[in-house]
């Protein structure tokens, strides 16, 4: 479904990316991992138009989508749900919603059904303002804000920062659920050991580059992903 091949993004002078080749296929959950500066952002942010590479070759469903502008991506069928969740503060819940389905010329009622069946408690707070939801109902929404575009692929970045366990749990088992209704996600995030055990791939990226890759049970139990990112003692 999304192809990046030897993708180079920079800042000014700086380097951000330096040749960074992967790729995600039909249905699947692909999680990006490593430490902060890696690159894991800057690639989410690329994957969304909001970065344009010096060089290299992005392909979404077979068509080049490199120079492709941002506004664009939600209509291609990829949406990005970003670090800090950055939902519409001053506006409902329900604001929030419409604001994913922007551009849509359909109805999309069943839609938005769907989000409150998926996240029961935006439909309790459906008038409440997004700013004064917890740091969890905001994910959620920015989630489900998302999801109104239809997208085919989303890309989510640190899902789970600043949430309780309990919240965690929810929103990875909801992803799972995403997948399962047909949507394939790129998921950067902290949590390893979580993404590990939700996703089908992962890539590890350090200093801008992949480091390397392989099946996300593989990688829960390389020495290297173990001694870095999970820690000792992971069960």
């Amino acid at each position: 479904m999304l192809k990046v091949e030897s993708a180079v993004v920079r800042y000014g002078q700086i380097t951000a990316l330096h040749g960074v080749s992967f790729e995600v296929g039909q249905g699947e959950i692909v999680t990006l991992l490593g430490a902060n500066g890696a690159g894991k952002t800057t690639t989410l942010r690329m994957l969304s138009g909001l970065h344009t590479p010096a060089s290299g070759v992005i392909s979404f469903e077979g068509r080049d989508i490199t120079k492709i502008p941002a506004h664009q991506f939600a209509n291609m069928g990829i949406s990005h749900v970003p670090e800090g969740r950055r939902i519409f503060s001053v506006m409902s819940v329900e604001e929030n919603l419409d604001m994913g389905a922007f551009g849509r010329k359909d109805k999309y009622d069943d839609d938005m059904e769907r989000v409150y069946t998926m996240f029961p408690i935006l439909k309790e707070r459906r008038k409440q303002m997004g700013g004064n939801l917890s740091g969890g109902e905001q994910q959620m929404l920015a989630i489900g804000r998302a999801l109104m575009s239809r997208p085919r692929l989303l890309l989510l970045d640190e899902p789970s920062m600043g949430l309780a366990p309990m919240i965690i749990d929810q929103i990875f088992r909801i992803i799972g659920e995403i997948r399962d209704s047909g949507t394939t996600v790129l998921v950067v995030e902290q949590n390893a050991a979580q993404a590990l055990r939700l996703a089908d791939r992962g890539y590890v990226m350090e200093n801008g580059r992949i480091a390397f890759t392989d099946q996300a049970s593989a990688l829960l139990d390389d020495p290297r992903v173990r001694a870095v990112y999970l820690g000792e003692g992971i069960d």
